[in-house]
């Protein structure tokens, strides 16, 4: 049975994004979403999809699937989808284990009813945002770092995966 994930970071106070991107970098982050991404469907808006830089697009070693209303929206390496359950049912046609959702807020919000799983990457980091993730009331944290406990990035950002379940 295909599994529905939706995978983020997320700053202090849920902040996600701000001006159409994401207001940190912390390349430990970017690599545990390849290693989980990687193979498999990922599910995005079109606002998610244009705020990767040009040599990210299509996100490598998976089917790229971009929720929008616009009839006439086509980029190569992607596929439209009309609605969020358009998306999935493309996405499920090739029976993967999981189905990834990689964002917007609002596809965040959409999708986290149908979720299985959550993997939200924990920054301890204050900064203004204007997209926020989905809260995690419900939910109940399943496993976290092999250390348990937070990392410091080269960034000098602080850090810890966590994997939530209902």
């Amino acid at each position: 049975m295909t599994r529905i994930g939706l995978v983020w970071a997320q700053a202090h106070g849920g902040v996600i994004g701000a001006a159409g991107g994401m207001p940190w970098h912390v390349p430990e982050d970017l690599a545990h979403f390849r290693a989980l991404t990687t193979g498999a469907p990922v599910v995005m808006g079109r606002r998610t999809w244009e705020s990767f830089p040009d040599r990210f697009r299509p996100l490598p070693g998976r089917r790229n699937l971009v929720v929008t209303r616009d009839e006439a929206w086509a980029a190569p390496g992607a596929e439209r989808a009309a609605s969020l359950d358009d998306a999935f049912a493309l996405a499920a046609q090739a029976r993967p284990d999981t189905i990834w959702v990689i964002g917007g807020g609002q596809l965040y919000r959409a999708a986290i009813e149908q979720a299985d799983v959550l993997e939200v990457t924990e920054l301890d980091l204050d900064v203004d945002g204007d997209t926020t993730a989905p809260g995690t009331d419900g939910w109940r944290v399943v496993a976290s770092d092999p250390d348990a406990g937070w990392h410091l990035s080269r960034t000098g950002i602080r850090y810890r995966f966590l994997r939530y379940e209902r």
